[in-house]
């Protein structure tokens, strides 16, 4: 088995001259990522199928000049607000923040110039504790008032591979000047198979309720998932259901709701957030979060007119992603898990993500 290591490369230059760098993490057991600076982007992860032949499961775009357009997110650190609040709009101690709305009425992700079209710093990182373990490390000062957010917000997220399993962690760190709110999470597009639809992949995830959203996909509480397109507590081929008429998938077009984990059998503070398999390959993911909740989302709104990075057009359905993080538009909703961080704590947040192969 070959070593673990860590390469580098120039991915392009931003308009302004700064160089971005690509770094590319192996494990040596089949399992390596590639990810840049320009907002903390994984532009590949590649990981072995059943008869141990690696390829990338998560779509991406072609080159640099593409990720600095517009795009779905693909790959990025989202925030500081992952997910919506609604109008932008929140109220802190008394004080109201308007935001930038950058989704209809709403605010998406930490608005027009969230956490994924920033230029973070980066640098290698081996953890000789933890068995030679490898990772990269992110860092940002997101200022006071950046897209409307009270204070100085000094961020850390590291991306590590396991030198002994086949597993990819995030672990996020924050501190504020200011009392604010965050809710951090990663947007990659997962495809198992690695091209072609994700409707045949079976998905579980261990939640016994969701929350169902308004016409702006706004959650309007909590609700049962039990006899609903949302029960995937046994595995579940996704497209199943999803042309099903219920509601909460024709507002959506699909699946793009949060899940509320009933988090048991937590380890080291993770619990099971999602279970995705592909009968074809074998490949098997299963993302554990310190989370309280996970959004699936079917990649309803991917319409042709982005290339990937292989070259093919990418269309509905071709990437799903599992987003784990606090309740969209949690800083209006008091009954939700606070999402409130303050001068003096520290936010920290983890997901790993556990590849494997179908027995």
């Amino acid at each position: 088995m070959s070593k673990s290591n860590i390469t580098s490369r120039e991915f392009g230059r931003m308009p302004d001259g700064r160089p971005v760098t690509e770094y590319t993490l192996d494990n040596g057991r089949g399992l390596s990522l590639s990810a840049i600076n320009h907002g903390g982007i994984v532009t590949a992860l590649r990981a072995p199928d059943r008869h141990g032949r690696s390829g990338n499961i998560v779509l991406g775009l072609p080159t640099l000049a593409d990720y600095l357009k517009p795009h779905p997110h693909f790959g990025t650190i989202v925030g500081r607000f992952a997910n919506r609040i609604a109008a932008g709009r929140f109220t802190l101690d008394g004080t109201s923040h308007q935001l930038g709305l950058n989704d209809g009425v709403n605010s998406l992700h930490g608005g027009a110039k969230g956490l994924g079209t920033r230029f973070w710093e980066i640098v290698p990182v081996t953890v000789q504790e933890a068995g030679g373990d490898i990772g990269i490390e992110l860092r940002y000062t997101s200022a006071d008032g950046e897209e409307g957010y009270p204070g100085e917000l000094r961020l850390t997220v590291r991306y590590t591979l396991s030198a002994t399993a086949n597993t990819w962690r995030i672990d996020y760190s924050a501190t504020t000047d200011k009392p604010t709110v965050l809710n951090l999470s990663h947007h990659d597009y997962f495809n198992l198979g690695g091209s072609g639809s994700v409707m045949d992949h079976r998905l579980t995830i261990p939640a016994s309720r969701y929350c169902p959203v308004d016409a702006t996909l706004i959650p309007t509480g909590v609700a049962d998932v039990a006899s609903t397109p949302f029960d995937f507590r046994t595995a579940t081929r996704i497209g199943e259901r999803i042309r099903e008429g219920h509601d909460q998938l024709l507002l959506a077009h699909g699946y793009d709701h949060n899940w509320v984990l009933d988090r048991a059998q937590a380890e080291h503070g993770l619990a099971l957030a999602a279970r995705l398999e592909h009968e074809a390959t074998g490949r098997v993911m299963e993302v554990h979060t310190s989370e309280p909740g996970v959004q699936f989302y079917s990649g309803n709104f991917l319409d042709g007119s982005l290339f990937g990075s292989a070259g093919a057009s990418l269309r509905q359905g071709d990437g799903l992603c599992l987003e784990t993080q606090h309740y969209p538009d949690s800083p209006n909703r008091p009954e939700f898990p606070s999402t409130v961080l303050r001068p003096g704590e520290r936010f920290h947040s983890a997901t790993e993500h556990r590849f494997g192969v179908l027995g």
